[in-house]
């Protein structure tokens, strides 16, 4: 069986025999220290070695994907955008307004670079799509702040603006997947929805602003044939059923130390009903603890999670403070077998 077959199959709910296995996608500044570690500049070859079964492959991402004629960027969030600030919505009182900014065009879009990509991913499973980060793009456009304060003092902008960021992530999968068709096996996004202790806006605002797309992206996947993985950071058990119910395959990154993020409670509340990508914890056990440590926690989670399971950092843009070795560890004990250096 081929890892894409494997990853299919797992995220199918099938028992395949092992569970699988996903490095992440580490900060750029962290592949120095694994190319030293591993004698080689390839990133593929430490992949490959370490027994990687995803490619995550995210036109969003790449730098040939959005190709307006005056070069400007797909958002721009202006000098003051950040979760922090204020963005350029921030003085946004009607829709009208929503409509002044210089909305991204699905016309300028060039998926040229991820059909190559996925072209060259080989047998191992293929999650792509755009990331469709509505979330924060909003937090960015109006400043943190200002957003969820506006869910409920002018309900009525923050739908508009989100259903002009969503109306065009939802036309850019549909012009992706129309082209990829099945290169692809898995549609992967994200939004950060969790504090290290429950979501960051409430279960009221959560149902009336983000789950209706939410839903809408989980949709349209299903229509190409795609598995569904979701990614959101931070405590989300109190809406996992919820995206279960809206048809959420799996669930990506399971911050392990957040509040009830821990393999136990999800292992007693959803195994069997989703399956689950991440565990390894790197806020402290990849970060501190030994290759030992890091073993023995692994086979703790694959065991607790199996056979449904990706094992995965518990966040997936690893930095250059988790080793190497520890990195081996995690594979080893996810894999059940020898890395050979």
């Amino acid at each position: 069986m081929t890892s894409r077959e494997k990853i299919r199959s797992i995220i199918s709910g099938r028992n395949t025999g092992r569970c699988g296995f996903w490095l992440g996608n580490p900060d750029p500044k962290t592949w120095p220290v694994y190319y030293d570690f591993f004698g080689t500049d390839s990133q593929e070859e430490i992949r490959r070695r370490l027994g990687d079964d995803v490619r995550w492959i995210c036109p969003q991402f790449t730098e040939s994907i959005y190709q307006h004629p005056e070069g400007k960027p797909m958002f721009d969030y202006g000098e003051k955008g950040s979760l922090g600030g204020a963005g350029p919505l921030a003085e946004a009182e009607t829709a009208s307004d929503i409509e002044k900014y210089d909305w991204p065009n699905p016309d300028y879009l060039n998926f040229d670079e991820s059909i190559v990509a996925l072209d060259r991913a080989g047998d191992c499973y293929r999650a792509s799509g755009f990331w469709c980060c509505f979330y924060h793009d909003l937090m960015e456009l109006f400043g943190m702040e200002n957003y969820l304060m506006n869910m409920h003092l002018n309900p009525e902008l923050v739908q508009a603006a989100t259903d002009r960021i969503c109306q065009f992530y939802h036309e850019a999968n549909e012009r992706f997947f129309s082209v990829a068709g099945d290169k692809v096996d898995g549609f992967f996004f994200g939004n950060d929805f969790g504090t290290q202790s429950g979501l960051i806006c409430g279960p009221d605002q959560f149902n009336e602003f983000i789950l209706p797309w939410t839903k809408k992206f989980i949709g349209q996947a299903k229509k190409h044939g795609y598995q569904v993985i979701l990614h959101s950071c931070g405590s989300i058990h109190s809406v996992v059923d919820t995206l279960i119910d809206s048809g959420v395959d799996c669930l990506h990154p399971l911050q392990a130390l957040a509040v009830n993020m821990d393999a136990e409670t999800l292992n007693r509340d959803f195994k069997g009903k989703v399956a689950f990508m991440g565990g390894i914890d790197t806020q402290d056990l990849l970060v501190n603890g030994s290759p030992e440590d890091v073993k023995a926690e692994t086979i703790r989670v694959r065991e607790l999670l199996a056979p449904n399971v990706i094992i995965s950092p518990s966040h997936e843009a690893l930095l250059p403070n988790v080793s190497p070795e520890n990195v081996v560890a995690m594979a080893e004990a996810a894999l059940d077998q020898t890395i050979e250096l």
